[in-house]
């Protein structure tokens, strides 16, 4: 087990800026889940933590020790990638030992790793084939036991879930967590599933344009969202976001009045889909439903812009006409427009 601290980290290719001023501390035995859209440098940062990306600045330490002044091999991490990168030719026991062999060590200590690692991983009955008779999620379990045997002080994972189908992904998931828990290793995991990273993270940091928007326990970055864009990337369907004029301390939404925390200008209103409630004093036309079986999804006009309200899939809902709505005090958020930034 151990610590990782990233401090003041940037990164640029050439003229690009992909990394800006990224610190954190990840704790010992600590699960962090870095999340965000594609090309927000999550798995550069992970790359750069490994070693295969120097920074162009900031420092990298774990367990105390400034890990950039160290070789790839010295940083005792283990890096498991989206693709497997298993050797064909190889057995599956071939491929476990392969890291060990090249580590330089002992025949009778490498068995006892490969093994032990294959019992936790599932795959002793698997040790002979070779990867070309394994299936997606037997792959995935090789790759993470190739890590597994080097017992390295911090995993990294980089959207190692991603070439396999929702229920592989469900199923590995729950291996993952459970593998992490027992060995109570420190584990860096990029993804840009929230799902991996709402079930996954003991600490979630959500990324933008190489920034960190928000680094909180998974259910903090739900609830309250620290930006409109961490609203809105947190959350199946994603919180409604509606641009309001207010004027007075106040703001008009479908003809009601609500009192907003800006005396004039534009504010931004947001309510999860889920706490939009059906009837109340607000009535809206319906554009659109959806009926996906466990939940029905209703989109409502709101001038030029939608509110959508998620309800039970068993709700009657009419294809056209009004819906009377509320939308509970207690469950508006509010933010910057400019900035984004949440507002008291």
């Amino acid at each position: 087990m151990a610590t990782l601290s990233l401090r003041h980290v940037a990164h640029a290719f050439g003229s690009t800026g992909v990394l800006e001023d990224v610190s954190l501390e990840v704790a010992d035995g600590e699960f962090l889940v870095l999340l965000g859209p594609s090309g927000c440098g999550k798995s550069t940062l992970l790359r750069i933590v490994a070693g295969l990306v120097s920074q162009s600045a900031g420092e990298v330490w774990i367990d105390g020790v400034r890990a950039d002044e160290l070789e790839p091999k010295e940083r005792q991490v283990a890096l498991v990638f989206q693709n497997y990168a298993l050797y064909p030719h190889m057995t599956v026991r071939a491929n476990l030992a392969f890291p060990l062999k090249m580590a330089g060590l002992a025949k009778g200590a490498l068995d006892e790793r490969v093994e032990r690692a294959a019992e936790v991983l599932g795959l002793t009955e698997l040790l002979a084939r070779k990867p070309a008779a394994l299936s997606g999620g037997q792959m995935q379990r090789v790759a993470l036991g190739r890590a597994l045997v080097r017992e390295p002080k911090l995993f990294l994972f980089d959207e190692p879930l991603s070439n396999l189908d929702a229920k592989l992904r469900a199923q590995m998931r729950l291996e993952i967590a459970r593998l992490v828990r027992e060995l109570g290793t420190t584990a860096l995991y990029v993804t840009h599933d929230q799902a991996e990273a709402m079930t996954l993270a003991t600490r979630l940091a959500v990324l933008r344009a190489g920034k960190i928007e928000q680094l909180a326990p998974p259910l903090e970055v739900y609830q309250r969202p620290a930006t409109s864009f961490v609203a809105s990337f947190v959350g199946h369907p994603p919180m409604n976001l509606v641009r309001l004029a207010a004027r007075a301390g106040r703001v008009t939404l479908g003809g009601r009045e609500l009192f907003a925390p800006l005396a004039s200008g534009e504010i931004v209103l947001g309510i999860r889909p889920q706490d939009v409630v059906a009837g109340g004093p607000t009535a809206l036309p319906v554009r659109r439903v959806e009926r996906l079986g466990g939940e029905t999804h209703v989109h409502l006009a709101l001038g030029e812009q939608t509110l959508v309200a998620a309800w039970p899939g068993d709700a009657s809902v009419p294809d056209s006409g009004a819906l009377a709505v509320e939308l509970p005090l207690g469950a508006l958020h509010w933010f910057d427009a400019e900035s984004g930034a949440r507002l008291a």
